[in-house]
């Protein structure tokens, strides 16, 4: 072997190692934005430190306990940018419908909120897959249900971000009805009805009208027929590439496309008639929908209330302590928008909670003991007026950051120093000091 064959095979050899050296894993690819951002804490080591945990921890039991709400749902809610907090809302969806969530920010625009949603599966509140993200350029997210199921949507900030907000969710149909100045009160027949004695149920809607009131396509799409069959008389065909799924017209009086074209959402593709097997029936529309079988079409086509009903509370005192004006026997589901949850017995006269949302006429508001509820804002008022004046007695008292003996103590008051109170809570009255401060003492540190 020559000396020129020797050095082809030494620098080969060594290529090929270099090659095994420059080997490395497949760069992390998050999902969505969420798990993107606990990848970069996880590789600051910020995960581990006692807010980045908290972050963390609070996007996972977020999910497992969701505000169940019903749609449409407009609330101002506030999250505290000194901690790490999350909150969801859980709701059903039918399959045809489009979920159309936006948030708004009343703070800076560069704030970042994390909007996800998932699926949940089974029933359970311990399965669930994510199905969508907000975009990036702004908090909205659509998202079209493809089968029935309940759906969580969950908020979080950034680390050390929050402010105030407000959420709009609601559900439209993802197809325009296709009857031309009709709506879902003009069904007269609906999908599953028994046909000729129970031999074969309804696989579509009929939609009644008169003759020739026009049909429109209710998406784009590729008419795939225009014929005529046994059953249905004058049919057409109309392929929903965008959601893989076929639409069926029949009993047409006209038909109006050809095929082999396509047709924009809104087209006119026919006319309203009895042909087929409709002819000793009043004139009607059968419209199915077909997807590995058929479906049911109700909720494709039929309109939803698309306006929530408006926040009326006074959106100033979100994000603010606030007191209860007199005793309220809290009766669970006193709002029915709000299907179940943790509720107080009862919430005492002056008890102090801190308002942390506003949904129509009620304030949510999170007691000290962590339990959120919604209250009627004719019995909540601020706590900017004292209730009573008193003064500490017998010792030197720890002001306390939390109503509880394991309270972190943030100034001493001397005996004899008065006190402005504001409100209670449990054991504890929530004051001010001479100074200012804002905290908790036991009672009995105060004369009565």
């Amino acid at each position: 072997m020559n000396s020129g064959n020797i050095i082809l095979i030494i620098s080969g050899l060594i290529t090929l190692i270099a090659c095994k050296e420059e080997i490395v894993p497949e760069a992390y690819k998050p999902t969505n934005k969420h798990k993107a951002y606990i990848f970069s804490l996880e590789e600051l080591n910020l995960d581990k430190t006692a807010l980045g945990s908290e972050w963390i921890k609070s996007s996972e039991e977020a999910l497992l306990s969701p505000v169940w709400i019903e749609t449409p749902f407009e609330e101002a809610f506030y999250l505290e940018p000194s901690q790490a907090e999350a909150l969801s809302y859980r709701f059903s969806v039918k399959r045809g419908q489009k979920l159309m969530i936006n948030v708004y920010s009343y703070g800076a625009d560069s704030v970042i909120l994390f909007m996800d949603l998932f699926r949940i599966v089974n029933d359970s509140l311990k399965q669930w897959n994510h199905v969508a993200s907000s975009d990036d350029e702004d908090n909205k997210l659509a998202f079209e249900a493809r089968e029935n199921s309940d759906y969580i949507v969950r908020l979080q900030p950034e680390l050390l971000r929050g402010g105030k907000y407000s959420i709009t969710i609601r559900k439209v149909p993802t197809l325009i009805f296709p009857v031309t100045g009709k709506d879902s009160r003009a069904i007269g027949s609906f999908y599953g009805d028994p046909r000729e004695g129970g031999k074969r149920n309804h696989h579509g809607v009929d939609i009644f009208a008169n003759r020739y009131t026009p049909i429109i396509a209710p998406t784009k799409g590729y008419i795939r027929f225009v014929g005529e069959r046994n059953l249905g008389g004058n049919v057409i065909w109309l392929n929903d590439v965008q959601r893989g799924q076929n639409l069926y017209f029949a009993h047409l009086q006209e038909q109006l496309v050809e095929e082999n074209t396509w047709v924009e959402a809104g087209d006119t593709i026919g006319t309203v008639g009895n042909t087929g097997n409709a002819r000793s029936t009043p004139t009607h529309l059968h419209f199915g929908i077909y997807s590995r079988g058929p479906q049911d079409p109700l909720f494709f086509i039929k309109e939803t209330n698309l306006e929530a009903d408006s926040i009326s509370v006074n959106q100033e005192l979100i994000g603010l302590f606030a007191r209860s004006m007199n005793d309220q026997l809290f009766i669970p589901n006193i709002s029915p928008a709000f299907k179940q949850g943790s509720f107080p017995d009862t919430i005492k006269t002056h008890q102090v909670f801190k308002i942390i949302g506003g949904f129509r006429n009620y304030y949510k508001v999170q007691l000290p003991n962590q339990q959120i509820t919604y209250l009627l804002n004719r019995f909540v008022e601020s706590i900017s007026s004292p209730i009573d004046e008193q003064v500490i007695r017998n010792e030197t008292a720890s002001l306390l950051n939390e109503p509880s003996s394991s309270g972190v103590s943030k100034e001493t008051i001397r005996e004899g120093e008065q006190i402005t109170v504001l409100g209670h809570f449990s054991d504890f009255w929530w004051v001010q000091t001479s100074n200012g401060s804002l905290g908790w003492l036991p009672k009995y540190r105060v004369t009565q």
